[in-house]
């Protein structure tokens, strides 16, 4: 039997934020098998949690969306670092750094426990840059979205890992109202090569409101996307919201799904261009126990 523990990451509260499985002592499972297991779990994605290939580090870990495996990915990035530095530190506040081997690169995190409060910080393995593919017109977007015209920006196509469309909104409103589907839904996402758009507009206390919608992933709407959070750095960069030095932004995401999430995004910039990106949240344990691995003929 394999231990297995859920969260809600990014929200201080349960059943807010984005849920998360975490799968322990991963070593012996394959690729299928884990498949299935995210396929059971059905949760925006499950990590697993295996032995490091290099000593020094934390864990080895993999990260699967219910329908294929990814190279990194945020939520899972943080609640798994919060859940194995907690059973480091089962009592009293702390501070310590988890260094995870993802995929896509090594992730350190720095998690700390603060007056009963768990939260954790890592550094994006890859800073965002642009995304092959191609914008169409605003009117097609806007379409593809149920919006108009007028209630979207200059959009953009970045990458860090994962990709994503990005494209500002005019207002609250306009946020609350988009909607995707449709021949122009699979048009845009075609010609970007993408199957993700991060919307998002001024919150008016200096930070952002955010919509993820990635259908064709499994994700109809995810409450919290910490890949997509990190490599907004790219589209606000290019858009002039960047000052030199350290940024420190808000995003919340999740509200119009009825799971508020908070997310902190910092944004290191020198000389005009991006030197580190850092994500950071907190994660509250909501279940555990023991699950039958699947045959290894799975698929």
């Amino acid at each position: 039997m394999l231990e297995f523990h859920t969260l809600d990451v990014f929200a201080q509260d349960a059943y807010t934020g984005n849920p998360l499985a975490v799968v322990l002592g991963a070593d012996g499972l394959s690729t299928a098998q884990m498949q299935t297991i995210a396929r059971e779990f059905n949760l925006s994605e499950t990590i697993f949690v295996q032995s490091p290939e290099d000593a020094t580090h934390t864990a080895k870990v993999r990260i699967f969306l219910t329908a294929a495996e990814i190279p990194f990915a945020g939520h899972p990035t943080i609640g798994c670092a919060i859940l194995l530095a907690e059973a480091q530190n089962p009592h009293g506040d702390f501070e310590m750094e988890i260094t995870l081997e993802e995929v896509a690169g090594l992730v350190p995190v720095r998690v700390r426990r603060i007056n009963g409060t768990m939260h954790a910080e890592f550094t994006a393995p890859v800073n965002p840059f642009a995304h092959e593919g191609t914008l169409p017109a605003q009117e097609l977007i806007a379409k593809a979205l149920g919006l108009e015209t007028d209630d979207i920006g200059e959009c953009g196509l970045w990458q860090g890992g994962p990709s994503f469309i990005y494209i500002p909104v005019s207002s609250q409103s306009a946020l609350s109202k988009a909607a995707v589907g449709g021949s122009e839904w699979t048009e845009l996402t075609q010609l970007a090569k993408s199957n993700a758009a991060y919307l998002y507009t001024p919150d008016g206390n200096g930070g952002y409101s955010a919509r993820m919608f990635a259908p064709a992933n499994g994700l109809a709407e995810d409450p919290a996307t910490g890949s997509a959070s990190a490599i907004l750095a790219a589209q606000l960069l290019h858009a002039g919201s960047l000052n030199e030095g350290t940024n420190r932004i808000s995003l919340t995401q999740g509200v119009d799904m009825g799971r508020p999430s908070k997310i902190t995004l910092t944004i290191d910039v020198s000389a005009g261009k991006i030197n580190a990106v850092r994500i950071a949240g907190s994660a509250v344990r909501i279940s555990n126990g023991s699950l039958k691995p699947p045959l290894p003929q799975c698929n």
